[in-house]
């Protein structure tokens, strides 16, 4: 049995087992442990300490990222600066769909980085859908539907400028023109499931969309107990004393616009998270909302809050070169490629970046290895050239949304409250729908374009 072969077992085991056993980070490590010993035998132990070292260094600033962010989150919840802002939103969106709705618009606004949607929205939105007793599945749901999906869509958002540094190396890319921003921009409108993803959500927010399979039974347990999360959940949350009822929406909205602006200037996430800490401290403690003595304790609570996800992330990161050592991506495009003929390419191609990032959460490293592949070959088979790069960025958007182990996925439950599985359950039905229209869409563009 080939290693390739083997990783795709490996995969499977962790997804049916995650679904079946709620234990998602329990299913990571056996699978990374199986996939250390078929790859090193005997060596299996040290080989595998040497891979969560490589893992630590290669993905150091994600792992930092969520810590910092667990920081900055306790430092404004200490403020209760959410509260005012909840006072205004609970004035403006007086309804549920208002309320989804504003919570749609602002994903759109924030394209610049996934993460940093789902972290300044979730912050914003969470006290007023536990107000509207809404439940937060909904807020999970559409803080990932409007991440990643609208990300890749963006030349100038994080997404967007690492899959155009992959596409200028090609010359099929090349050839549409020199202004490779028009160039992206032109395949934008043929990204089938960043669009398809975003009407399913815009329908969901206005009530045409049905609520379905996980989210029912959500908005069903918040009827019937009041509890606008599962009991599974409830570890997640910390109780918020009922004393404080007041709190100026200023210490809130202050450290967002920074963390926001810092974010577009600098075009990172980490300086950004320390400059809107360091806000927060400089605003909060010589007011006394909280002392020069609570501030490491309230910073390290907020990291011990974000350390689940830290550990499910690094394992995930750890499998992701397991896999890759056992050249899991290579054995399936291999598998692939004899059906890569011209009219059903960007179909293909598509399903293939699709499944391959939902089983690795490798966004990068999968579109790294596709895109030198299938941009020559769509070439050589006649397919359109934008419809292929279309097809890797809406695989891409997939991956980023339906994963329950990404980092994106991770990130917009965590914030939201909620466990991972929880939210990568109750969007499913959702997900499925916009995968249906996208590969019938990819199959029909393949034919007229």
């Amino acid at each position: 049995m080939s290693l390739g072969l083997i990783s795709v077992f490996l995969i499977v085991f962790v997804v049916v087992g995650a679904i079946v056993t709620k234990r998602v980070e329990i299913c990571l490590f056996l699978a990374c442990t199986v996939g250390a010993v078929v790859l090193y035998g005997t060596s299996a132990v040290t080989e595998l300490s040497a891979v969560f070292q490589e893992a630590i260094e290669e993905n150091a600033w994600v792992l930092l990222i969520v810590l910092l962010f667990g920081s900055f989150m306790a430092l404004l919840q200490s403020s209760n600066g959410h509260l005012g802002f909840s006072k205004i939103v609970d004035q403006v969106c007086d309804t549920e769909r208002k309320t989804l709705l504003a919570t749609f618009i602002m994903g759109i606004a924030i394209f610049i980085e996934e993460l940093l949607n789902a972290m300044t929205i979730g912050s914003c939105m969470k006290t007023h859908y536990d107000k509207k007793k809404i439940p937060r599945e909904t807020l999970a749901y559409l803080l990932d539907a409007t991440g990643g999906p609208i990300c890749v869509m963006i030349p100038i958002s994080g997404w967007g400028v690492c899959l155009m540094s992959m596409f200028v190396q090609e010359d099929a890319f090349l050839a549409l023109g020199s202004n490779h921003i028009k160039s992206y921009l032109s395949a934008s409108p043929l990204c089938f499931y960043p669009i398809a993803t975003l009407v399913v959500a815009f329908l969901f927010c206005i009530g045409v969309m049905p609520k379905l399979g996980g989210m029912k039974k959500a908005y069903d347990r918040v009827e019937q107990t009041g509890m606008v999360y599962s009991e599974k959940s409830r570890k997640y949350n910390h109780k918020v004393s009922d004393d404080v009822t007041e709190g100026k929406i200023l210490d809130f909205l202050i450290p967002i616009a920074v963390l926001i602006a810092v974010t577009v200037v600098t075009g990172d996430l980490l300086p950004a998270l320390i400059t809107s800490t360091a806000v927060c401290a400089i605003m909060y403690i010589p007011r006394r909302l909280i002392s020069s003595e609570e501030l490491f304790p309230i910073l390290t609570r907020g990291c011990s809050d974000m350390l689940q996800v830290d550990v499910v992330l690094l394992l995930t990161f750890v499998l992701q070169i397991i896999t890759a050592k056992m050249r899991m991506t290579e054995y399936i495009i291999e598998k692939v490629q004899p059906y890569m003929v011209g009219t059903v390419f960007p179909v293909v191609v598509f399903l293939l970046v699709s499944v391959l990032c939902f089983c690795t959460a490798s966004l990068v490293g999968v579109c790294a290895l596709v895109v030198p592949i299938a941009l020559p070959l769509g070439t050589v088979v006649g397919a359109n050239t934008l419809l292929v790069m279309a097809a890797v960025m809406s695989g891409a958007g997939f991956g980023s949304h339906a994963c329950f182990y990404s980092d994106a996925t991770l990130v917009s439950s965590n914030i939201s409250g909620i466990d991972n599985l929880e939210h990568a359950t109750s969007q499913l039905p959702y997900v499925a729908i916009a995968a249906v229209i996208s590969v019938t869409a990819f199959l029909i563009a393949g034919f007229v374009v």
